[in-house]
């Protein structure tokens, strides 16, 4: 049984992993929550259990009350699926949809692991990190994590979707004359990327502006403002809510800008590609602020804070760098040299060895 849900950040790699154990004969059971439905419509699970949860602010006691009977009620829905499904073992990818899955398995006594996805310890899986028989992570560092939990962490890399492990075979090429920039923003806080990066790019030198071809995601909303300024600096630009062959994009582009969640930092790893990342502000315990600093520290990404940013400031770091292709080559096989592209496989071998 896998759990996993509420956001894709929880549920691709868990996709992947449940993928990659696929292929050696398990049969998956995926338990997640209500909003993780139309996440999971490609999930390769012979079953899908829809188990309540609820997440909560710290501090609210009204909140923190209501959230834990939720949980509760997915924890008694756990066990009675558990039992008559009778898992060889749970894997939880964290959030709290993760949690009654496993404290359903942990009650009974059953085989469980737990992946963390970010540098930063999540909540729910620093609550279940005690208790369960492995935990496995995605980078070096496990900040916020119990001492005992980190000494015994197994570090196997953040499980990727096929079509981006396969990019690490993918040679980065620097620009020569046309320059591909990729632009993503993720659903949070994306209103930032949507309207100060098509402004940035806009004040670049006509020189680098002609030479540019950008591929950006923005809010709908966003759209029509991000489209005339591109066309208004001459830049040719593809603006679009969702891209779906991000692959190939990634495999294509010279350069990248976008948050620093957990998948986003691993397949920027993976396909082995330049970026200046821009942590989400509001991220808790700021761990996408820790994401962007295992690339940073490699020498793979510029980090730019929101505090911080400006129009000018960016404008300021893209000329730095899209004039400096031998500097965009380094940053690219700093990334590889981090990268995990076989994750997947890593964590089936844990959760087989676990399952024992």
């Amino acid at each position: 049984m896998i759990a996993a849900g509420g956001t894709g950040g929880h549920l691709f790699p868990a996709q992947a992993l449940a993928t990659a154990l696929g292929a050696r004969g398990w049969r998956i059971v995926l338990a997640t929550d209500e909003r993780a439905q139309a996440l999971s419509e490609s999930f390769p699970a012979e079953k899908r259990i829809a188990l309540t949860s609820a997440t909560f602010r710290p501090g609210s006691p009204l909140g923190m009350a209501r959230a834990a009977g939720a949980i509760l009620r997915g924890v008694l829905q756990a066990r009675a699926a558990l039992g008559e499904i009778d898992p060889a073992i749970v894997v939880g990818f964290g959030g709290y949809p993760s949690l009654p899955a496993l404290i359903g398995a942990i009650t009974q006594g059953r085989r469980t692991i737990i992946h963390e996805q970010n540098a930063v310890s999540g909540r729910a899986n620093r609550l279940l990190a005690p208790h369960v028989t492995a935990v496995a992570c995605a980078f070096p560092i496990l900040l916020k994590a119990r001492p005992a939990v980190q000494a015994r962490a197994v570090v196997v890399g953040n499980p990727v979707r096929a079509e981006i492990a396969a990019l690490a075979g993918i040679a980065y090429v620097p620009p020569t004359d046309e320059i591909r920039l990729l632009v993503t923003g993720g659903s949070q806080g994306a209103r930032l990327l949507s309207e100060l990066v098509p402004a940035a790019i806009a004040a670049l030198p006509e020189s680098l502006r002609l030479r540019l071809k950008v591929q950006q995601q923005t809010r709908p909303e966003c759209l029509g403002g991000a489209r005339r300024v591109y066309a208004d600096a001459g830049v040719r630009a593809e603006v679009a809510p969702f891209f779906r062959d991000m692959a190939g994009r990634l495999a294509a582009a010279h350069l990248v800008i976008g948050r620093a969640g957990a998948s986003t930092v691993s397949e920027i790893a993976v396909a082995g590609r330049p970026s200046i990342l821009i942590p989400l502000k509001i991220s808790l315990d700021d761990d996408q602020g820790a994401n962007a600093r295992v690339l940073s520290q490699a020498g793979a990404a510029d980090v730019a804070r929101e505090d911080d940013l400006t129009a000018p400031a960016l404008t300021a770091a893209l000329a730095a760098l899209l004039g400096a292709p031998r500097r965009l080559a380094r940053m690219a096989a700093a990334a590889r040299r981090v990268a995990t592209p076989d994750a997947a496989e890593r964590l089936a071998d844990l959760v087989e060895a676990t399952a024992r």
